[in-house]
């Protein structure tokens, strides 16, 4: 495999671990609320179940820093990428907010508050 065939790879696999990441996220966050419905439907308390939901919360928590890692990753092989001198490189799905947000209109002559700052 040449250079770009391996990084495309990684990128691969990367991607698609932040995708099934996000997947767990959204199946998890509908057990929670399947057994809400479920307890509110058959007239249950809110005490019924509460151990097992707040176990099913605790997956979200977990599952939510797994994605804050991967993410984490992303940006450090990012840095990785471009310390080796091999420039930008995109794979995947590209729409990822812009770094910067255009500035709004100027009115009565006052410059906008800058919105962000923003590492050069």
């Amino acid at each position: 495999m040449n250079r770009d065939q391996v990084i495309a790879s990684v990128a691969g696999e990367l991607h698609a671990t932040e995708a099934a990441l996000d997947s767990a996220i959204v199946q998890a966050a509908t057990l929670v609320q399947s057994m809400i419905g479920a307890r509110t439907e058959l007239s249950l308390s809110p005490v019924t179940a509460a151990a097992s939901q707040a176990k099913a919360m605790e997956t979200i928590a977990a599952l939510s820093a797994a994605r804050e890692a991967i993410v984490a990753c992303h940006a450090e092989l990012q840095k990785d990428h471009r310390r080796m001198g091999w420039g930008t490189y995109a794979f995947g799905i590209l729409d990822k907010p812009p770094e910067t947000q255009p500035a709004p209109p100027a009115t009565n002559n006052v410059a906008p508050a800058p919105t962000h700052l923003r590492a050069v």
